[in-house]
């Protein structure tokens, strides 16, 4: 009982986390080289971003530009066009001429084009030399290449012993089958979660095994057949190539990790 006129005061008291946060239990690390390929990869995009608006304002510069200029570059293929360009010697100090000012400025987009895609390939080498330390099984595999592959250990983490199983890896991929049964008909669709940006490594890895092996060609053509549609069989693949690439990344993981004891 409380006495009239007197205010009950609650002290409020912190609770004590129940678990370790991820970054000190050791769950999700980021101090190995798959974090140096997450740098690198982040700088790769925004190149492969600057190049590609680079190129868009040389084309609509292009179309804009006076009549001579235009005739000029219009039927040259993509780095012709930018060679030239690049290569060019406008005058400087004609710059309020109307012709000149468009020369200077496709000159300045064809040599910030070309410093991007040089930037780009520096990269590309770096990210495909952790790509073959961590991994040189991965890129082995029919058609994965290094930026899937790099996007794959991405994925997967410093630490994929996080992953307890190959489930749990093909439900961060996004490639889980969902359940979408109506009546009598039993069927599972696309699933629309997880990393999107691994479902996509994946769905063109499916993709090129579909063009280039022929045992897949010949289990699409049989689940086809027995009435699935492509997107439902291109859903199994990418299920597959999931369990496929789980098992390479754990063992080489553990590989890396038992050289590091013995040593």
């Amino acid at each position: 009982m409380i006495a009239a006129g007197m205010v009950k005061v609650t002290t409020w008291m912190p609770r004590a986390p129940l678990t370790l946060p991820l970054q000190a239990s050791g769950l999700f690390r980021r101090d190995g080289m798959v974090e140096s390929l997450r740098v690198l990869r982040a700088c790769r995009k925004t190149a492969v971003s600057a190049r590609k608006i680079a190129l868009q304002m040389i084309q609509n510069t292009i179309v804009a530009a006076p009549d001579a200029l235009r005739e000029q570059l219009r039927s040259m293929t993509r780095m012709q066009l930018i060679r030239t360009l690049e290569a060019s010697r406008p005058d400087l100090t004609a710059y309020r001429n109307l012709e000149a000012a468009y020369r200077i400025s496709l000159k300045s987009l064809a040599r910030r084009y070309l410093e991007l895609h040089d930037e780009i390939a520096e990269l590309d080498l770096m990210i495909k030399a952790i790509v073959e330390e961590l991994a040189p099984e991965l890129v082995a595999r029919n058609s994965i290449g290094h930026n899937g592959a790099a996007q794959l250990l991405l994925t997967a983490g410093d630490n994929p012993d996080r992953l307890k199983s190959e489930a749990s890896f093909a439900a961060l991929c996004g490639v889980t089958p969902v359940p979408a049964s109506s009546g009598k008909t039993i069927r599972h669709r696309l699933n629309r979660g997880g990393d999107r940006a691994v479902n996509s490594a994946l769905h063109l890895i499916a993709i090129g095994r579909l063009r280039t092996d022929e045992k897949t060609r010949a289990y699409v053509a049989r689940r086809v057949a027995e009435g699935y549609s492509k997107l439902e069989v291109i859903r199994i693949l990418k299920r597959y190539i999931a369990r496929e690439v789980y098992g390479i990344i754990i063992r080489r993981h553990r590989e890396v990790k038992a050289s590091r004891f013995a040593a």
